[in-house]
């Protein structure tokens, strides 16, 4: 009798866990069982602020099916082809439409011992999502007032009687008239 309460709280801790095939593009949050089953060469990526970082890509795989995992910078070299991976915390991310697994720095990845068996037949990463296109200025509800900046001018509405004709113009900058 004990033993089997012993094995259901187990499961109860193994629930917390993902299964590749649950993972969305929205996932968060997961956690991971998988083992390696290739590393690819890591490609230097050009950084927003001009440092460039590493990254390289990894074919993880659990008994429901495979994705790619994201390694980036000093995750490199820490996992080898048939390791097997414990990521905690770890979230999905679109990378051309396709689906990521990434570790971030709020997450974890560790090796660990436990055998696993795997399933290559459904690759996670091999559907295409549709991304949103990220614009700037924020989504939309409503007409826009003169494009995106906001803080442009507007010559072209005539209507200059409102008494602020004879102010320069960059005095003008980031009014709003509604």
């Amino acid at each position: 009798m004990e033993e089997s309460a012993g094995t259901s709280s187990e499961e109860q801790q193994a629930s917390v866990e993902t299964k590749i095939k649950d993972l969305t593009p929205q996932s968060k949050r997961v956690d991971v069982l998988a083992k390696v089953l290739e590393v690819s060469e890591p490609k230097d990526i050009p950084g927003k602020f001009g440092n460039s970082r590493k990254v390289a890509e990894a074919t993880i795989a659990d008994e429901t099916g495979a994705i790619v995992l994201s390694l980036w910078d000093n995750q490199i070299g820490s996992v080898a082809k048939d390791d097997v991976v414990e990521i905690k915390n770890g979230y999905v991310s679109l990378v051309r439409g396709h689906m990521r697994l990434n570790v971030g720095k709020y997450g974890t990845l560790a090796k660990s011992d436990k055998p696993l068996e795997t399933n290559t037949a459904l690759n996670m990463s091999d559907k295409e999502y549709e991304q949103e296109r990220r614009r700037f200025g924020g989504g939309g509800g409503g007409p826009r007032r003169g494009g995106y900046g906001g803080g442009r001018e507007r010559r072209d509405f005539g209507d200059r009687d409102r008494g602020d004709s004879d102010r320069p113009s960059y005095m003008n900058k980031g009014r709003r008239r509604f």
